[in-house]
């Protein structure tokens, strides 16, 4: 039969080598090819997405935390006089504490963009944690900075009980 057929040497050689780069391109340089392909296309987003410009809603997203974050700690010294005080002072009247020193305007309290603002409570020592507690968790005041707990003796009798003295340096954006 393979006399019959009578096919060049020639031929079946071309043919054998096709069989095989067919082979050899669906076996290892098919993968290879896809996969140089693919690092074209990573390598290009890569680049792209490096450029900030190149993406608008981040620098907005971006500006608009910050704002966010800035807000929570911003307060105007006007307004600290005023309503900051006011719900400071009905978080110790809640407590039973006694808000014994407002703050005054100390300008070497402040610093370029922030305000140290030093309040003083009287009282127990447990409605006094209790308040400090408040404070912290209440938005819009500030910042809790310090805290400095002390007893202080009326006289030297003991008919007069320790007083605890809490103060706290809160820190606000100006």
């Amino acid at each position: 039969m393979i006399k019959q057929a009578q096919i060049k040497k020639e031929y079946l050689l071309l043919i054998g080598s096709v069989v095989m780069l067919v082979v050899c391109y669906q076996l290892a340089f098919k993968k290879t090819f896809e996969a140089w392909h693919l690092h074209k296309q990573l390598e290009t987003q890569l680049s792209r997405s490096a450029n900030t410009n190149f993406q608008p809603g981040y620098s907005e997203r971006k500006s608009a935390n910050i704002s966010r974050l800035l807000n929570l700690y911003k307060a105007d010294t006007v307004n600290f006089r005023s309503n900051i005080i006011s719900k400071i002072s009905s978080i110790a009247e809640k407590e039973n504490v006694k808000l014994s020193e407002v703050p005054t305007d100390n300008p070497e309290l402040h610093k370029e963009k922030l305000v140290v603002e030093k309040l003083a409570f009287e009282g127990d020592y447990v409605p006094l944690l209790k308040t400090l507690n408040e404070l912290e968790k209440t938005s819009g005041i500030g910042l809790v900075r310090s805290i400095d707990i002390k007893t202080i003796n009326h006289h030297s009798n003991e008919k007069y009980p320790k007083k605890l003295i809490l103060t706290i340096q809160l820190v606000t954006h100006s």
